[in-house]
């Protein structure tokens, strides 16, 4: 029933060979090759950084698990030169459609804007990411994956920690100045630096299937209340490539997960939901929602990140993509702090920032469920009268909780320059960059998150020509919009959603977040607010 998957052999390693006065050493350490482990390694070696990938299995994962990657995480992977893979693998969508019983109650677009160079959302099995991902490892010298490579131990040291890594030859030691732990929800390494994972399981079971069919349903995202296939709970359709359809069915609390997932007892649910029986199934599970997070992402010198940092229930796509958020934002500053070029105090800001993201996360995921699998009577009563104005009215449609999807984070941390002139929009300090479409000075095509890549990934000065810019530190990156040898703006795009005037500008951050804006920028105030970005303050 699962899909022939790509399997990669052990290989021993002459780290292996190496007695323990004398055990190799490396900057970075990374643990877990799953989306957020493989995209931290990429984005860290790109970087310049050497870094040691290990991985416990020796095969990427069945079942689709993850299936749905925003645009901001495309916007990453595009950085990791691996976007364009995915999204033409992907399925593209946009559009979401909201049922009660047999009658839509309304939809959505979550992109009905033009001019972004991503869409919305793709939809995408997480084998192909994963497998995408390993191939870009591949192309980079810089990082050395490891499989069947198991953490069975962890000591910190003031300078360094040393892993007890067990492979089918035996254990062995290396050192690394930073351990980075994207291991997954039962993360071993958590449980090694004795963390506690807090949080709330919820009671109600889902259902996920992964069926096989060819149909003429649009790509679109479909979620049922109540509906006359599946009496009384709730049901989710969606596309993904090769005419495989995920199906999320919500089951009662009390049923049992081994009789349940009997392909024999769940053909007859799908068949009733479709109306057909011409499905084959790819990959059955069962799952409880887990909303649970660490009190701290950092422990010495272990990163959490993904799953083994924080966990939220599936319906909002908020789990991939906030581990590949948490990904794009420890990789600069662990480069930086490598690097020397700032202190480990940086560091410390992974921490406030993803932390923070996590809790909006959970709070978001926590009340979707609350939602679609009431707890109490008074919360059923709720619902029920929510529904009943959301056909009527569009404050009930706003009210209604299918899985609010995922969106970037807003940061609100030191590291960001607060605003002090007037702004009638664009985004503010700590929220993530805006696309628009731009043309070369060539009079190519472009977007500004091309722009952004060609500047090198590094804080970049966005400005928008008045003749009398600012003269940046040689190694922030400039994306110059108007002017002779500037990008110019033929849609008004770019202006409009910065907001800009002549002479605004904003100090982008390497991953894409707002750390200041100016109307008219000093080198004097632009010093500072780089100090404080990397930093220094």
């Amino acid at each position: 029933m699962a899909h022939s998957k790509a399997q990669f052999g052990y290989r021993r390693h002459a780290d292996q060979d190496r007695i323990d006065g004398d055990m190799a050493a490396y900057p970075v350490v990374v643990v877990g090759a799953g989306p957020v482990g493989l995209s931290l390694a990429i984005d860290l070696a790109q970087r310049g950084q050497g870094v040691v990938l290990l991985d416990d299995a020796d095969r990427i994962g069945e079942g689709s698990r993850a299936i749905c990657f925003s645009k901001r995480s495309l916007e990453f992977w595009d950085r990791l030169g691996i976007g364009q893979r995915m999204v033409d693998k992907g399925v593209v969508w946009s559009v979401g459609k909201i049922f009660h019983g047999a009658s839509q109650l309304y939809q959505f677009n979550l992109l009905p804007e033009q001019g972004h160079k991503r869409p919305a959302f793709i939809n995408l099995q997480q084998f192909y990411a994963e497998a995408y991902l390993v191939d870009r490892v591949g192309e980079l010298g810089a990082i050395d994956l490891r499989w069947r490579n198991k953490v069975i131990g962890l000591e910190q040291r003031n300078d360094h920690a040393v892993l007890t890594v067990d492979t089918p030859d035996g254990p062995y030691r290396i050192r690394a100045n930073y351990v980075v732990a994207c291991d997954g929800a039962r993360s071993s390494l958590r449980q090694m630096v004795g963390a506690e994972f807090a949080g709330q399981v919820f009671e109600d079971q889902f259902l996920i299937a992964d069926v096989r069919m060819s149909a003429e349903f649009p790509t679109e995202r479909w979620f049922w209340f109540d509906p006359p296939f599946h009496a009384g709970r709730s049901a989710l359709l969606h596309k993904q490539p090769e005419d495989i359809w995920r199906i999320d069915l919500q089951l009662n609390r009390f049923a049992d997960p081994a009789v349940e997932k009997q392909p024999e007892n769940v053909r007859p649910r799908i068949a009733r939901m479709l109306g057909h029986d011409k499905f084959d199934f790819e990959w059955i599970s069962l799952y409880k929602f887990q909303c649970r997070r660490m009190e701290r992402f950092s422990h010495g010198r272990v990163f959490f990140a993904g799953d083994a940092a924080h966990q939220v229930s599936p319906f909002g796509a908020r789990g991939a993509n906030s581990g590949l958020e948490d990904a794009e934002n420890l990789a600069w500053k662990l480069d930086r702090v490598l690097r020397k070029r700032s202190p480990e105090a940086l560091l410390e800001s992974y921490h406030v920032e993803r932390s923070a993201a996590a809790d909006e996360n959970i709070r978001e995921s926590t009340r979707s469920t609350d939602f679609m699998a009431p707890n109490s009577h008074q919360e059923s009563r709720l619902r029920k009268a929510v529904l009943s104005l959301a056909k009527e009215t569009e404050f009930g449609k706003r009210m209604v909780n299918a899985g609010r999807l995922s969106v970037p984070s807003v940061y609100d941390s030191g590291l960001s320059t607060a605003d002090g002139e007037t702004w009638r929009g664009g985004p503010r300090p700590g929220a993530s960059m805006c696309d628009a479409p731009l043309a070369a000075p060539s009079g190519d095509a472009a977007y500004l998150t091309d722009a952004f890549i060609q500047a090198g990934t590094r804080f970049t000065l966005l400005e928008f020509s008045n003749g009398a810019a600012v003269d940046p530190p040689d190694d922030v990156g400039v994306i110059r919009i108007g002017g002779d040898d500037g990008f110019s703006d033929p849609a008004g795009l770019v202006g409009a959603r910065y907001d800009a005037e002549p002479g605004t500008a904003y100090l982008l951050r390497p991953d894409g977040y707002v750390a200041a804006r100016f109307r008219h920028p000093t080198r004097a105030a632009l010093d500072a607010a780089l100090a404080r970005a990397t930093g220094h303050n």
